[in-house]
């Protein structure tokens, strides 16, 4: 299993910023985090597609409440805003839904 390296580079908690650039610092260096994560996900997308013999098992309603019911439970326990990831994360799988839709196609269109 190949692993994302996840450099976030220097940059302060939140709670330490006592600048504008320090908090600008900390967010460049979390979207750079963010996207090698997301980068990962899209991977995880090409294998279901090839892994699923029909595309009609690529949208799955109760396997997209299960990943928010998950998400929001985690988001509680974190301390972050359900009102911040719940519309994050269900962009997040329409997206996810609609590219895996194309890897499908692309690999058995």
């Amino acid at each position: 299993m190949v692993k994302t390296n996840i450099e976030v580079g220097e940059r302060r908690v939140p709670d330490d910023c006592q600048t504008m650039l320090d908090v600008r610092q900390g967010v460049d260096a979390l979207d750079r985090a963010l996207v090698a994560l997301l980068t990962e996900r899209q991977g995880y997308m090409d294998a279901a597609a090839r892994i699923k013999a029909d595309r009609s098992k690529v949208f799955d309603r109760a396997r997209i409440e299960d990943v928010v019911t998950k998400v929001k439970a985690a988001a509680r326990e974190a301390g972050l805003s359900e009102a911040i990831v719940e519309p994050v994360w269900r962009t997040l799988i329409d997206r996810c839904i609609a590219y895996e839709y194309d890897s499908w196609d692309r690999t058995k269109g």
